[in-house]
């Protein structure tokens, strides 16, 4: 090779690796790191959900942010009392930093500074309006007996979230929104009403703002967290249903059965701190592959599982790929997750 090609490609390579990590670059994919993201503020990264910031071309993951790292907390309160997180990736969701919490107005009837704050669902319409779903307990409270409401919310950044309104649905005890633009335009909700056995209900719009409650959408068993997304031709659901991740198939959204021969995430990974069961997760399909971001309670281990100290209330977020063969879903959590996700 001649000194003016040899100089030429030395150059070819310096800009290569000085390129700024972007998103959208479909020719960088890297391997996920394992735990994927850790909570520097509480340590309690939960029920992610993962979108596209348009304003600075990252992704951001909003999550649930438990206080597993605060004392004095009796019973349950640990999961109250707390603001949605936010982390972005840079990188096509190889490496999350954190970036601070969501700045969310509700009115004072909602628990005011003590209100809490759970399993956002965050998406972007076609007019380019970013809409939140998001569950809200009227305070900080030691049981699971308290009401609660599915809060719709918009934002013109992602940031400031305001215009707060209520849901009426099924019970005054509702959690774990997700949605999905269906083919003729309208709008579907799940959601987890508690009261009727944890079962998986849904809500229909024409226009994010009128709201339908149709009744029971799955119930053949207890679960929550359901996420609904579209790939390989079919939808498909999700449900924590705490033994992993049962999954459901559809060929119109509306009529769903549950794939036989186990969960998804059930059985411990070998990876570091995912040695439990996978739980309530979202799904992100990119260029005809999809990721499961999940979280897991790392302390949850041999002999001191059942404890209720810092080390086993802690939470964090893993990610695992999606496989499909023979219309049925699998995933395994102790290979490599090679990720790049694509800006929409």
């Amino acid at each position: 090779m001649k000194p003016p090609q040899i100089i030429s490609l030395l150059l070819f390579v310096l800009s290569v690796l000085l390129t700024p990590s972007d998103a959208s670059s479909a020719s960088i994919v890297a391997t996920a790191p394992k735990p994927l993201f850790r909570d520097p503020i509480h340590d309690g990264a939960a029920d992610p959900s993962i979108t596209w910031n348009p304003h600075v071309k990252r992704w951001w993951m909003f999550y649930t942010n438990r206080r597993a790292n605060v004392t004095n907390t009796p019973g349950v309160s640990w999961c109250h009392g707390t603001r949605l997180g936010i982390a972005e990736s840079a990188d096509g969701g190889v490496t999350w930093k954190y970036v601070g919490t969501a700045q969310i107005e509700l009115p004072p009837e909602f628990g005011g500074t003590n209100t809490t704050h759970w399993a956002p669902e965050v998406f972007t319409a076609p007019d380019g309006l970013h809409h939140m779903l998001l569950t809200v307990v009227p305070g900080i409270f030691a049981d699971w007996n308290h009401t609660r409401t599915i809060v719709h919310l918009t934002s013109t950044n992602l940031l400031n979230w305001s215009d707060a309104k209520p849901f009426k649905l099924a019970s005054d005890h509702v959690i774990d929104p997700c949605i999905y633009h269906l083919p003729d335009g309208t709008w579907r909700m799940w959601y987890n009403n508690e009261k009727d056995r944890k079962s998986i209900y849904y809500a229909d719009s024409p226009d994010l703002e009128s709201w339908t409650d149709k009744g029971k959408a799955v119930g053949d068993q207890s679960g929550e967290g359901p996420k609904v997304f579209r790939w390989k031709d079919a939808y498909w659901m999700i449900t924590d249903v705490w033994r992993g991740l049962a999954v459901y198939r559809s060929d119109d959204a509306l009529h769903w059965t549950r794939q036989p021969g186990g969960n998804l995430l059930q059985e411990p990974g070998t990876g570091a701190e995912d040695g439990v069961q996978g739980q309530h997760a979202d799904v992100v399909v990119s260029d005809d592959r999809a990721y499961v971001f999940y979280f897991v309670h790392p302390g949850r281990v041999g002999e001191n599982a059942k404890k209720d100290d810092y080390d086993q209330r802690r939470t964090l977020i893993q990610v695992v790929e999606l496989k499909h063969a023979d219309g049925k879903l699998t995933c395994n959590r102790n290979e490599p997750t090679r990720i790049n996700l694509l800006a929409p």
